[in-house]
């Protein structure tokens, strides 16, 4: 197994070193993507990478959007023969410590995605935490899957064999703030695993946040409606799966 990190930065790139610094102790690679920051970005992108050793910079002209930030790292993390990534935000506001036992858990569970769900603190913004239950429980009903816990949550330790049979049909997916809920509902389609453990998530007062209410809303329900959609057509295979996991006592 060859772990790795990958990290999609937009506007984060003043506090990128302090993550990177933070995930110096695992001595894996850690993919930044540049997710077509402006110039000074850039440059602050460009400085925190050139600090590491273990940083390996993917630059995009034009900003694609998490998703697009996302895949771009995952054609970066298949050329360095990875087996298993670890997506983490730039903002850091994912505790860093708590990669480790999401890797001790990906040893265990090797095709299983380790899907992290927020333990907030007193910094949460009212509106995200009470907001994100809807969310949850449109993916469990579209994807058939009731152990998940989380599906905004950007802290997951994907297995590249999985992903990769995603980079195809790529261009149906929403690669803005609706890609974590699409990602985790089609992985869950294929059949894959997930495991959900808990993260601290904490947001600083001077946090740069690249949500936007009116255009992300719209997205991330539209996202909805397409899987919703494709669910129909995979009903006979969901019901077939469901059935097997009932008969072997699976959740």
């Amino acid at each position: 197994m060859k772990f790795g990190f990958v990290v999609p930065v937009y506007r984060h790139g003043s506090v990128l070193a302090r993550l990177l610094e933070s995930l110096a102790i695992y001595s894996f690679p850690v993919i930044v993507v540049d997710d077509g920051n402006d110039e000074a970005e850039r440059h602050l992108i460009e400085d925190a990478v050139s600090k590491f050793n273990f940083a390996y910079l993917v630059r995009l002209e034009k900003n694609s959007g998490k998703g697009g930030a996302f895949f771009a790292g995952v054609r970066k993390a298949l050329e360095l023969d990875l087996t298993h990534l670890l997506q983490i935000d730039a903002d850091g506001q994912h505790d860093s410590k708590r990669c480790g036992f999401f890797f001790e858990q990906a040893k265990v569970f090797p095709d299983a995605v380790i899907c992290g769900y927020p333990e907030y603190d007193e910094t949460v913004p009212n509106i995200r935490k009470n907001g994100r239950e809807f969310s949850n429980r449109w993916a469990r009903f579209v994807s058939w899957d009731y152990s998940i816990k989380d599906v905004l949550c950007g802290f997951r330790l994907y297995p590249l064999d999985g992903l990769s049979k995603l980079l195809k049909i790529q261009f149906l997916m929403n690669m803005r703030m609706g890609f974590d809920v699409d990602v985790l509902v089609r992985l869950a389609w294929k059949g894959i695993k997930i495991i959900s453990f808990p993260v601290a998530v904490t947001y600083p007062e001077d946090g740069v946040s690249n949500f936007r209410m009116v255009r992300d809303n719209i997205g991330i329900s539209a996202t909805f409606t397409k899987l919703c959609i494709g669910m129909i057509f995979r009903i006979p295979m969901l019901t077939f799966r469901l059935i097997k996991r009932r008969i072997k006592g699976d959740k």
